[in-house]
């Protein structure tokens, strides 16, 4: 079966080179939908995760139906829904724009529930000590929880931004021209899908180590603070 293979054809060393810079062109859009998608959604999950923590119905309720949702469907469909599905009502967003809020919606449901899991890690007695010496909820939360909460956060937060760089690829199915887009087009014209897709998978392990290697940082930062 082994000698079937034509091993010639799994990888062209020329063409990866010559192509390099046109697929680079796409890390831009690639970055710009992770990272921002990754800031928006904190922020969304960050009151998400109260609202899932409160003890109002009100709020505790629409949190975890939202988380839920976004959870359940698969990030490609809430990005047909915003790219294609929304024009039949009237609503239509740019490529680039579908993809930040389809994968900012869907990313903070995630950080939701790590953010809550944080949160609700630290102890009860912090609050109540808290509270007894006059502080309101939110200057407990933001001076005595959530310095505690963020150490415990940073692993899995680092994780959803992984995934959220590799995910990202998948705003080529509704045309935002970022590396996998960019890889699918010259495999399509040089007949060589086999070697764009070696290059790009190259590419986001590049991307996804530095980021491993930051969230090493961010671990020892926190862990440093925490034996202070």
């Amino acid at each position: 079966m082994m000698e079937n293979i034509h091993w010639e054809y799994l990888f062209n060393p020329e063409l990866a080179i010559q192509s390099l810079p046109y697929i680079l062109e796409g890390i831009g859009y690639t970055l710009l939908i992770s990272f921002v998608s990754m800031a928006a959604g904190l922020v969304l999950g960050f009151f998400l995760a109260l609202g899932r923590t409160s003890k109002s119905p009100l709020l505790r309720w629409p949190a975890r139906a939202y988380i839920s949702f976004m959870r359940g469907v698969p990030i490609l469909v809430v990005l047909f829904l915003l790219y294609f599905g929304f024009p039949v009502i009237g609503i239509e967003f740019s490529a680039v724009t579908a993809a930040l809020l389809g994968f900012s919606l869907n990313s903070a449901a995630y950080m939701a529930e790590i953010n809550r899991s944080a949160i609700t890690s630290i102890d009860k007695g912090q609050w109540e000590a808290a509270s007894s010496v006059g502080l309101s909820y939110w200057q407990t939360l933001r001076g005595i929880i959530l310095p505690q909460a963020v150490r415990i956060a940073v692993p899995p937060l680092a994780n959803v931004l992984l995934d959220l760089i590799k995910a990202s690829s998948l705003a080529a199915m509704i045309t935002v021209p970022e590396l996998f887009q960019k890889a699918k087009i010259v495999g399509g014209r040089e007949f060589d899908y086999m070697t764009m897709y070696i290059v790009v998978a190259l590419i986001y392990w590049g991307i996804c180590t530095l980021v491993s290697v930051l969230q090493e940082f961010l671990e020892r930062k926190f862990s440093m603070y925490a034996k202070t």
